[in-house]
């Protein structure tokens, strides 16, 4: 037994409610049998979240106001006397400042893009975008907690985990949560209880794949050891495990089970999955150059693509560097994050289409809250581009849906002529999560779990479904 374990030594680690399914199946493993309460429009999401907080002004949502009084105060009516959140509260000024990036209107829908995002461009009428986002949290850590598991404070399941506990699995091979991080050289961790499962069962967590041979640690067969000696230890183990379970009625021991065969079967699915070197040509161009370098955002989208085709329930892509405090139209600034990301953002959602997959996939766009419309510290010039940063910023940002029964062509919510509150319908993260929830026909209202004494669920005792963006 000892022998075989180095195969399956992942086991605290993998998601998938799949119970004693050996083999993939085109029917649903796992989930509760009252859900979905109704006929869902999405059988999955594909979450590429921008961590760090993309400045909403140099991307989707235009502000010429901002440029005809950049160099202005911020002013006071806006303020009401209250001090500005985020980490610029010490500053003696609050200088206004536009956008240097051009925009344009696209598209059939009219939709202003910056020239930052000129692929994005190209596919805004199958896009909804939604420029009234608001959240509690102003700092990263709270933030980016909140939009992942609907709390502020660590300890509750996020969103895949949710969608993995209430749904089960369209594939008994993979998890049903998966996470892919971009390799980029920035220094900003992302947590592993980002994609927990919290007070769920841990099999629900989300499995992050990464980059390199082993696209999941330990998951390989040790050196000598055939796949027919795991099986037969795996056999022995089950019948060990069994006894135990008559025993104590422990569930977490079933859930050990479970995940032991995950991790079998995912031996054999793993390397097929991550495998994009025999991508036809045409993949990597609509994708760009980026897309043949492991760990890039643009091959991670090609992965998330080829995990959506196997029926993966929630794929999790973390972009981690739009933290532009300062310098944030230095080249290797914002201009290279929207770079890394635009082409393939918008590849994908191409990608998804022409394989007749975007209707039934909600692809989501969006980090954990937005920039100020003022600088942070002084605005000056360098090189003739203006020289600024953007603070944090919760009380208006936008994000974009596409696919999944979302409108395309829109956009939802309007921010004030300055982009600092919102000036028509807010949309609350808990209304957000409750929108997701609805497209795979989940009522948000509904899907609880008891813990310590308290039903909890994602959106906790708040949210409403964001009615006018679905199609």
């Amino acid at each position: 037994m000892g022998m075989g374990f180095g195969g399956v030594a992942l086991a605290d680690m993998l998601a998938g409610d799949l119970g004693a399914a050996q083999t993939a199946t085109p029917a649903r493993v796992g989930g509760l049998p009252d859900l979905p309460h109704f006929a869902p429009k999405a059988k999955r999401v594909i979450f590429l979240f921008m961590s760090g907080g993309p400045s909403q002004f140099e991307s989707f949502d235009y502000k010429p106001v901002l440029l005809k009084q950049q160099g202005n105060e911020f002013p006071e009516s806006l303020r009401k006397g209250k001090k500005l959140p985020g980490m610029s509260g010490a500053q003696s000024q609050f200088t206004l400042v536009g956008s240097p990036f051009e925009f344009k209107q696209h598209g059939q829908s009219g939709a202003w893009v910056s020239s930052k995002f000129p692929h994005m461009a190209g596919v805004v009428d199958d896009v909804c975008f939604i420029k009234s986002m608001t959240s509690e949290a102003v700092n990263h850590d709270p933030a980016l907690t909140f939009m992942q598991t609907g709390a502020q404070l660590p300890g509750r399941p996020s969103m895949g985990a949710w969608l993995s506990y209430g749904l089960g699995s369209d594939n008994a091979e993979l998890p049903s949560f998966i996470v892919l991080i971009s390799r980029r050289g920035v220094d900003q961790p992302l947590s592993y209880r980002l994609w927990d499962s919290g007070f769920l069962p841990t099999h629900h967590s989300g499995v992050q794949f990464r980059t390199g041979k082993d696209a999941v640690l330990f998951l390989s067969e040790p050196a000598g050891i055939s796949r027919n000696a795991t099986r037969r230890m795996l056999d022995a183990l089950k019948e060990l495990h069994a006894e135990k379970v008559r025993l104590t009625e422990d569930p977490a021991i079933q859930a050990r089970i479970e995940q032991y065969e995950m991790a079998f079967r995912m031996q054999a699915s793993v390397p097929e999955v991550t495998d994009i070197s025999h991508e036809p040509e045409h993949v990597f161009k609509l994708y760009g150059e980026d897309s043949k370098k492991p760990g890039s955002f643009a091959a991670n989208c090609i992965l998330a693509r080829r995990m959506a085709e196997r029926g993966v329930k929630f794929i999790q892509l973390y972009h981690p560097g739009w933290d532009h405090h300062g310098g944030l139209c230095n080249p290797d600034a914002y201009p290279t994050s929207s770079r890394e990301v635009d082409q393939a953002s918008a590849a994908l959602i191409t990608d998804l289409k022409d394989r007749g997959l975007l209707d039934e996939t909600l692809v989501i766009w969006g980090g954990e809250f937005g920039r100020t419309s003022y600088s942070q510290g002084n605005l000056s010039k360098k090189d003739g581009m203006p020289s600024y940063g953007r603070d944090h910023h919760r009380q208006c940002f936008t994000y974009w849906m596409a696919g999944g029964g979302i409108k395309g062509g829109m956009s939802y919510g309007e921010s004030d002529e300055l982009g600092y509150n919102v000036a028509l319908n807010p949309v609350s993260v808990n209304d957000f999560h409750a929108t997701v929830l609805n497209q795979l026909g989940i009522r948000h209202d509904r899907f609880t779990y008891r813990f310590q004494g308290r039903d909890f669920r994602l959106t906790d005792v708040a949210g409403n479904v964001i009615r006018d963006i679905i199609a």
